[in-house]
């Protein structure tokens, strides 16, 4: 791999991993549209932990006020606001686990062909738009009960499919379940702190066993591009959202559904 592929494909998951649009489907579609070798298992593992440094940094106040309330919260029978947060992103991280335990030799076979991708990129689009028209949107994520983190994590889990998109299946269940568009997307970005720490471990895990070489400049060079774009990302999604809404996501999804269509069904 060279650096320029190295550096192209770390932007593009810095920028698709925490937007709606999902990563799977473009560094699918861009590696084949160009003619570019596999990026391999070592990279993928590198840019997670980009993508990873950028979320814990970005929100590294809110991880560490909820990291102390758990703590305290598990002597005391009132836990905080911080706390029920923090037990939320735990809780709701659960069924994420236990799918991907259980099914993912099926995912990374069987659903990794272009018509489920292109599929589940057009039909998760059109229910994130719904859900953002339909949405009441009265809640922030503080305000969090029992069944409303079950749906989300839930949606987490149903993002094992590629094409569905982790932050966009989460943003969608937030905003049925009336949060707000920026405390659907706050939500969605702390449960990608557990989720990509066992994306990374479950990779990493395969890259110790296979015994690749690891090309370090790359690598190197997709962390530090992966984290500075995922930052910049969050930063810009957050800023903008409550000014743009859903659609140009959504419009941005059907399209890309429809390439995909015809370029690989």
């Amino acid at each position: 791999m060279d650096n320029f592929h190295a550096f192209a494909l770390a932007l593009l998951q810095g920028l698709t991993e925490f937007l709606p649009i999902s990563s799977s489907a473009h560094l699918i579609l861009v590696p084949r549209l160009l003619g570019w070798p596999d990026q391999g298992l070592a990279f993928d593992v590198a840019v997670h932990f980009g993508t990873l440094s950028a979320v814990v940094l970005y929100f590294r106040e809110e991880l560490g006020a909820m990291a102390a309330a758990w703590f305290r919260s598990l002597g005391s029978r009132y836990p905080d606001d911080e706390a029920r947060l923090a037990w939320a992103v735990l809780l709701g991280t659960i069924p994420l686990g236990l799918f991907g335990l259980l099914f993912h030799n099926y995912v990374e076979t069987v659903l990794r062909s272009p018509l489920v991708i292109a599929t589940s990129t057009i039909g998760f689009g059109l229910l994130l738009w719904y859900a953002d028209v339909k949405g009441p949107q009265t809640r922030c994520e503080y305000r969090l009960n029992a069944w409303r983190v079950a749906v989300i994590a839930f949606a987490q889990a149903l993002a094992l499919i590629p094409g569905t998109s982790r932050s966009g299946a989460t943003i969608t269940a937030g905003l049925l379940v009336g949060l707000d568009r920026k405390a659907a997307a706050r939500f969605s970005f702390l449960l990608s702190v557990p989720a990509i720490v066992m994306a990374a471990g479950y990779e990493g895990n395969k890259l110790l066993g296979a015994g690749e070489p690891v090309q370090w400049t790359p690598m190197l060079l997709g962390i530090v591009v992966s984290a500075v774009s995922a930052y910049a990302c969050i930063h810009y999604f957050l800023k903008l959202l409550d000014h743009v809404g859903m659609l140009p996501f959504v419009i941005y999804r059907l399209l890309l559904g429809v390439l995909l269509f015809a370029l690989f069904v």
